[in-house]
């Protein structure tokens, strides 16, 4: 907190003569807040167009709302055809798929006897 407020001091005595520090350390806020806000967000949206872009016939989803089903066809204007159970398919949107549920749906299962 201290050294919060020696910023703060010396940010207002910026304003009598020297306000070069003020727009360094406005500066330094919004590098931050880019490294550590937009930044990781453009990386995972980047991530989840590339992995819907690569998904195929047969894959295993899950959707955002939570139905689990295996990719049975994948048509042009941006839809899929999901078979949910044996002979029951419904149509659903590219963009409502999750990457993470996806991912933890498909990764192998932990074996018990690993004692």
């Amino acid at each position: 907190m201290q050294l919060l407020s020696i910023f703060l001091m010396l940010g207002q005595g910026g304003q009598q003569g020297g306000g070069g520090f003020s727009f360094i350390f406005l500066g330094l806020m919004i590098l931050v807040f880019w490294i550590f806000m937009i930044r990781p967000q453009s990386k995972k949206a980047k991530q989840q167009k590339e992995y819907i872009n690569n998904l195929q016939k047969g894959d295993k989803i899950v959707t955002i709302a939570g139905i689990h089903g295996t990719i049975n066809k994948i048509n042009e204007d941006g839809t899929l055809q999901l078979e949910v159970s044996p002979g029951t398919y419904i149509k659903i949107e590219k963009s409502t798929i999750s990457m993470e549920w996806t991912a933890n749906v498909n990764k192998p299962a932990a074996t018990a006897d690993s004692k």
